[in-house]
């Protein structure tokens, strides 16, 4: 199976991304965000970082990258597709989920060991995992409130589509302690820490994050 790790300028952490998939199991495929094809990739993956310097607001400039018009055609038509951190922010900006990922509460950026309640299984990143499962990966962010309005909130909590929720203390004033979400379809999923800092225990506080990683070939196999 081939995952495409997308790299804009700015990015930091596609190659922990791509070896993430690797160690997972996949081939790691290289995309830059000026590529006119997705190089016949099974999913994508937008990883972390300060695409485009954040300017404008975080993802607004990625979204309109040459690649990004093809991640959004092939997430229509089924395609796997994970953003982490930034990668959470382009999916926002390019509607591929919705609601937006806002500056956090304290207006610090944070970086730490997080502990997180996955809350739905049945997406396209999370099947590997158990439904209540807790475990802790990385969280760095600077604007990683998820914020939307009541409507959407009542939908995708009705919907079933958060899909992890912070443990403890809100750590950065996300609604209903949101820390990623999915797509109705399930294949387009959102996840404000970092899995892939967590996929052994020499590199990462644990390696609980393999999972996103591992789900995206059961998912395929189906």
């Amino acid at each position: 199976m081939r995952v495409g790790v997308i790299t804009f300028p700015g990015t930091l952490d596609d190659r922990d991304a791509a070896r993430a998939v690797n160690v997972g199991g996949a081939e790691a495929v290289s995309l830059w965000h000026a590529d006119a094809d997705l190089k016949s990739v099974d999913a994508v993956i937008l990883p972390g970082g300060f695409s485009y310097g954040d300017y404008l607001r975080c993802g607004a400039i990625s979204r309109f990258a040459p690649v990004m018009n093809l991640v959004i055609e092939a997430a229509g038509q089924g395609m796997p597709v994970l953003g982490i951190c930034n990668g959470f922010q382009v999916l926002c900006e390019s509607h591929l989920l919705p609601g937006a990922l806002t500056r956090n509460s304290d207006l610090h950026f944070l970086c730490r060991d997080q502990e997180i309640e996955i809350t739905n299984t049945k997406t396209a990143w999370t099947s590997s995992y158990s439904t209540g499962e807790k475990i802790v990966i990385p969280l760095k962010n600077g604007e990683g409130s998820f914020q939307c309005d009541d409507q959407t909130l009542a939908q995708l909590e009705g919907e079933g589509r958060v899909i992890a929720r912070y443990v403890g203390q809100n750590p950065n004033g996300s609604r209903n302690l949101i820390a990623g979400i999915s797509n109705a379809r399930g294949n387009v999923v959102g996840l404000m820490p970092h899995p892939e800092h967590a996929i052994d225990t020499l590199t990462g506080p644990s390696a609980q994050g393999l999972g996103f990683f591992t789900s995206i070939l059961s998912a395929m196999v189906k």
